[in-house]
C-alpha cells in the first residue's frame, strides 16, 4: 500500500467500511458505552445549563419593578502564595436588612411611583407555621382581597384563604408571644400569610430602624431598566449599607434586584443552593468523563485484541501503522457518531427523570426555579461532540500498540512489558500515598484525597491486571484443581496461561467494585457515624416545640415543672467560616447549634474534651475537636466567625468536644445565635427536657399551644445540601454501575467470542458440553471473585483513610448494598462468559461415551 497523501485515505476508508460491517458484535459494546456517555453528559449538561439559569421564584414581589434588599453575600479576600489577591464569596441564608433611611432615598428618585416597606417574620397560627407581613406589602405581589377589608387597627389581620373566616378570631404566635386578632379580610395568594397593619408589623418584626426589603414601582413611561440605574445611583450617592457590621474589607452595600432576581429577596436559600448544585454537578460530570474514557478505551482495546490476527495479516501485506490507525479511527468515529446521537436523544428524558427525583426527595430548597427554555434543549448535541472527542482519544490510546503489531506477534498473546509493570507499581504507590494523605486532612480535603486515591489505584490495577490474575490463580488454582475435577484443571490452566486476557476481564470488575463501594460507603460512613454520635449525645426525655416560636419565658416555666431535672433551649442556625486552603481564600457555610448552657450536660452530651460548655455566653463558643485542630485553637483562644446574616464576631473558645458530626463544628450561646437568625421554624427552636418523672400534660400547661414529644429524636445537624448530594450520588452510582456493567459484559463477551476455536478444539478433543460449561462457570467465578476482592481492597484503602480522618470510625456499608454489588458483578460475569459460548457448544462433536 502506498504512503502517498492521495492514496492514504482510500485504504483507510475501505478498511473501516469492511471492518465495521464484519465486526458488528465487537463494536456493539463500544456503541453502548458511548451512547451511555452521551446520555449522561447530555443530561448533566442540561442540568448544569438549567442550574446556571436558575433563580429564586418571584411571588411576593411579582408586581414590583425593583426590590431593594441587603447584600446577601459575604466575601473574604486573601493573597495566595506567589499570586494576586483572590476573593471568595458565599451566600447568606439569614436575612440582611435594609436601613429605613433607604425609603426616603428611593422615594425621591425621578420616575418612582410608589415605595413600599416590607417586613417578613415567622409567625404561628394554631399549629401551623406562617409568615407575617404588613398589608401594604400585599400589593407588591398583586394579592387582592377575596372577602372583607384591609386591617385598620392593630388588633385586626387579613389571612390567607382557608385559614379563617371574616369576623372570626385567630391566635397568632410571634416570637413566642401569643395574641388574638380579629380577621377582617381574606386575601388571595399563599395560605400561610398573615397581614397586619404597617405599625403592628413593624412592632412584631422587632427592628424599628430597618425593613426586610423595599418594593419599588415605576411611573408610566419609565422603564424598569431606566429606573434601575437611577435607584442604583441614588443609593450609592447616599452611601447606604446593609444593617449590621460586616467583616473588615467586606463592604455590604444595598442591592437592587430586577426581573427574575427579585425572587432572591423572598427565598434566601435558593442562591446558595444553586451555587452548591453547580459545583456538585460539575464534579460528577468530570467523574463521568474520566470513567467513560477508561471504559471506552478498555472496550476498544478488547475489540482490537480479538482482531490481532487480522491486523497482523494487514501488516504482512503492507498496511502501514498510520493506515491502520486511520482505519480504526474511522471505525470508532462512525460508531461514535451514531452512539452520540442516540444518547443525545435520551438526554432530555434522563434530565427530566433527575429533576423529578430531586423534587420527590425534597433535595431542592423551596423557591428554587430551574428553567428549561426551548433553546437549551439542543445542549445534548453539544455534549455529543465531547462524546466524539472521548471516542477519538480512546481510539488513539487503543491503536498505540495494535497498529504496530507485527505479523508474528499476532499469532500469540503478547507478554506484558516491564514498562507496564513499573508504571503500575508507581501508580499503586501514588494511590496508597494519596490515601495516606487523606488521613492528615479534614472535611472536603479528605474526601478529595480519597477520591483521587481511588482513581489512581484503579488505573494501577488495570496496568497490573495480568500479574494480579496470575497471582490470583496461584491462590485459587489449587482448590480448582483439587475440587473442580477436569473442568477445574482446565479453568486453572486457562487463567494461568492467558494472564493478560484474564487481567483484561478483571479491570472492569475492579472498576465497578471500587468506585461504587467508595461512592456508597463514604456517605454511609458519615451518616452512620453521625447517627451514632447523635444517639450518644441524646439525654433528653421530652422536646417542647411551637409554631411561630416558643415564648420568651418558656425555658424558665418548663424548668419550674415538677419532675424536670434540667431544660435546654436549642436553636439551629448557620455560620460562615473564613479560612485559607493552600493559601487561597475559602468560605464554608456550616450548620451550628445555639444552646442555653445551664444544665446542658443533663439534656445533651457533646463529649467535652477540654474546657467547660457551661461557660457558653454571648461572645463565647465551643469548637469541635477536629475543627479546633484544623484552626489551631484550644480553650482560651479566639476564633472569628460570621453569622448567617454576615455579621462578624470574634469569639472566645471555652471548650472543645468530640461529637461534631452530630452537633456541628461550633456550639454557641442561644441568645447570641438567635439575634442573627431570621427564619426560625418550629423544629429549629425547641426546649429539650431531662426529667423522666415529669409529665407531658404539665409541660403543655407550662407552654400553652406547644407540642410536647416524648423520647425525641436525637439532636443532629445535617448539611444544607445533604439531600441534593444523596440524590446526585445515587445518579452517579447508577452511571458508574451502568458503565461497569457494559464494560464487564463487553470484555467477557469479546474474550469468549475470541475463544470459540479453543472451545471447539476442546470439544473435538473429547470434552463434553457439561465439562466445558462447568469450566467456563469456574473461570467466571474465579474472575468475579478476584475482581471483587481486589476491588474491595482498592476501595478499602481510601475509605479507611477517609473514615478515620473524617468520622473516626471504620468504613460502613449497608449489607444490602454490599450484597447488591456482589450479585450484579456475579450475574454480569456469568452472562458475559456463558451466553456467548452457547453457539460454540451447540454443535455436535465426537465425544467419549457418557460425556456431553
Amino acid at each position: 500500500m502506498s504512503e502517498s497523501s492521495n492514496a492514504r485515505p482510500r485504504p483507510a476508508a475501505l478498511l473501516a467500511r469492511r471492518a465495521s460491517r464484519h465486526h458488528r458484535k465487537a463494536w456493539a459494546a463500544v456503541f453502548a458505552a458511548l451512547a451511555l456517555t452521551s446520555l449522561l453528559l447530555g443530561s448533566f449538561g442540561l442540568a448544569l445549563g438549567s442550574a446556571g439559569l436558575g433563580h429564586a421564584r418571584v411571588e411576593r414581589y411579582s408586581a414590583a419593578d425593583l426590590v431593594v434588599t441587603g447584600d446577601q453575600n459575604t466575601r473574604y479576600t486573601a493573597k495566595p502564595w506567589g499570586s494576586k489577591p483572590e476573593t471568595a464569596t458565599a451566600g447568606l441564608t439569614e436575612r440582611v436588612r435594609v436601613p429605613r433611611a433607604a425609603l426616603e432615598t428611593v422615594r425621591r428618585v425621578p420616575g418612582v411611583r410608589d415605595v413600599v416597606a416590607d417586613e417578613v417574620f415567622p409567625a404561628g397560627v394554631g399549629s401551623s407555621d406562617a409568615i407575617g407581613r404588613p398589608w401594604s406589602a400585599a400589593r407588591l405581589g398583586s394579592y387582592g382581597l377575596r372577602d372583607g377589608g384591609p386591617p385598620r387597627h392593630a388588633s385586626e389581620v387579613v389571612v390567607g384563604e382557608g385559614t379563617a373566616r371574616v369576623g372570626g378570631r385567630v391566635a397568632v404566635r410571634v416570637d413566642g408571644a401569643v395574641a388574638t386578632y380579629t380577621v377582617v379580610g381574606v386575601a388571595a395568594g399563599p395560605r400561610s400569610a398573615v397581614y397586619f397593619t404597617s405599625a403592628e408589623a413593624r412592632r412584631l418584626a422587632g427592628h424599628p430602624g430597618s425593613v426586610a426589603a423595599v418594593g419599588v414601582t415605576a411611573k408610566a413611561g419609565t422603564s424598569a431598566a431606566t429606573l434601575y440605574g437611577r435607584v442604583r445611583q441614588a443609593l450609592d450617592a447616599a452611601g447606604l449599607e446593609s444593617v449590621g457590621q460586616r467583616a473588615a474589607g467586606d463592604r455590604a452595600g444595598l442591592r437592587v434586584l430586577a426581573g427574575d432576581g427579585r425572587g432572591g429577596a423572598e427565598f434566601l436559600a435558593a442562591a446558595p443552593a444553586r451555587a452548591g448544585m453547580l459545583a456538585l454537578l460539575g464534579s460528577v460530570a468530570a467523574t463521568v468523563v474520566l470513567i467513560a474514557l477508561l471504559v471506552v478505551s478498555s472496550t476498544v482495546v478488547q475489540a482490537l485484541a480479538q482482531r490481532s490476527r487480522e491486523l497482523g495479516l494487514l501488516r504482512a501485506v503492507g498496511a502501514t501503522p498510520r493506515q491502520l490507525r486511520g482505519a480504526v479511527g474511522r471505525e470508532v468515529g462512525r460508531i461514535a457518531a451514531w452512539a452520540a446521537l442516540a444518547g443525545a436523544a435520551g438526554a432530555v428524558p434522563a434530565y427530566l427523570g433527575l429533576r423529578a427525583l430531586l423534587g420527590a426527595r425534597g433535595a431542592l430548597p423551596p423557591g428554587l426555579e430551574l428553567p428549561l427554555p426551548p433553546w437549551l434543549l439542543p445542549a445534548p448535541l453539544v455534549t455529543a461532540g465531547l462524546t466524539l472527542l472521548i471516542a477519538r482519544v480512546a481510539a488513539l490510546i487503543a491503536c498505540a500498540r495494535a497498529a504496530k503489531v507485527r505479523p508474528a506477534e499476532a499469532l500469540r498473546e503478547p507478554e506484558p512489558g516491564t514498562a507496564r509493570r513499573v508504571s503500575g507499581l508507581v501508580l499503586l504507590f501514588l494511590g496508597v500515598s494519596a490515601a495516606g494523605t487523606a488521613t492528615l486532612q479534614d472535611g472536603e480535603a479528605a474526601a478529595a484525597a480519597a477520591g483521587a486515591a481511588t482513581v489512581v489505584l484503579v488505573i494501577a490495577c488495570a496496568l497490573l491486571g495480568p500479574w494480579i490474575a496470575e497471582g490470583a490463580m496461584r491462590v485459587l488454582g489449587a482448590p480448582l484443581r483439587r475440587f473442580g475435577g477436569a473442568s477445574g484443571r482446565l479453568a486453572a490452566a486457562n487463567c494461568t496461561a492467558f494472564a493478560r486476557r484474564s487481567g483484561a476481564a478483571l479491570t472492569p470488575i475492579i472498576l465497578v467494585t471500587a468506585f461504587v463501594t467508595v461512592q456508597l460507603s463514604a456517605g454511609a460512613t458519615v451518616t452512620h457515624a453521625a447517627g451514632g454520635q447523635a444517639r450518644e449525645a441524646a439525654r433528653a426525655d421530652y422536646a417542647v416545640t411551637a409554631a411561630g416560636g416558643l415564648p420568651t419565658d418558656a425555658l424558665e416555666r418548663v424548668r419550674d415543672v415538677p419532675g424536670v431535672v434540667a431544660a435546654t433551649r436549642v436553636t439551629h442556625g448557620t455560620v460562615v467560616l473564613a479560612r485559607r486552603d493552600t493559601g487561597s481564600p475559602r468560605l464554608d457555610r456550616l450548620p451550628v447549634l445555639g444552646v442555653t448552657p445551664g444544665g446542658l450536660a443533663r439534656t445533651m452530651d457533646p463529649g467535652v474534651r477540654e474546657g467547660d460548655v457551661g461557660g457558653l455566653r454571648p461572645g463565647a463558643v465551643a469548637v469541635g475537636h477536629d475543627q479546633a485542630r484544623a484552626l489551631g485553637v484550644r480553650p482560651g483562644s479566639t476564633v472569628t466567625l460570621r453569622f448567617g446574616d454576615g455579621v462578624e464576631a470574634r469569639l472566645k473558645v471555652v471548650a472543645t468536644y468530640d461529637r461534631e458530626l452530630a452537633l456541628g463544628s461550633f456550639l454557641l450561646a442561644r441568645e447570641q445565635l438567635a439575634r442573627h437568625t431570621s427564619s426560625l421554624r418550629a423544629e429549629a427552636d425547641r426546649v429539650l427536657v431531662a426529667g423522666p418523672a415529669a409529665h407531658a400534660r404539665a409541660l403543655r400547661r407550662a407552654a400553652p399551644g406547644a407540642e410536647v414529644t416524648k423520647d425525641p429524636a436525637p439532636e443532629r445537624l445535617r448539611p444544607e445540601d445533604q439531600a441534593l448530594g444523596e440524590v446526585v450520588t445515587v445518579a452517579a452510582v447508577a452511571a458508574i454501575g451502568g458503565f461497569a456493567v457494559i464494560a464487564v459484559l463487553s470484555t467477557l463477551s469479546l474474550i469468549t467470542i475470541g475463544r470459540r476455536p479453543e472451545l471447539s478444539l476442546l470439544r473435538l478433543a473429547g470434552a463434553g458440553r457439561r465439562q466445558v460449561r462447568r469450566m467456563l462457570r469456574l473461570e467466571a467465578a474465579a474472575t468475579a471473585l478476584t475482581g471483587l476482592v481486589v476491588g474491595a481492597a482498592v476501595a478499602s484503602a481510601p475509605l479507611l483513610a477517609f473514615s478515620v480522618a473524617f468520622a473516626h470510625s471504620l468504613p460502613h456499608l449497608a449489607p444490602v448494598q454490599a450484597a447488591l454489588i456482589v450479585l450484579v458483578v456475579a450475574a454480569t460475569a456469568a452472562a458475559g462468559t456463558l451466553v456467548p459460548s452457547w453457539a460454540s457448544l451447540r454443535g455436535r462433536y465426537p465425544a467419549p461415551a457418557g460425556q456431553g
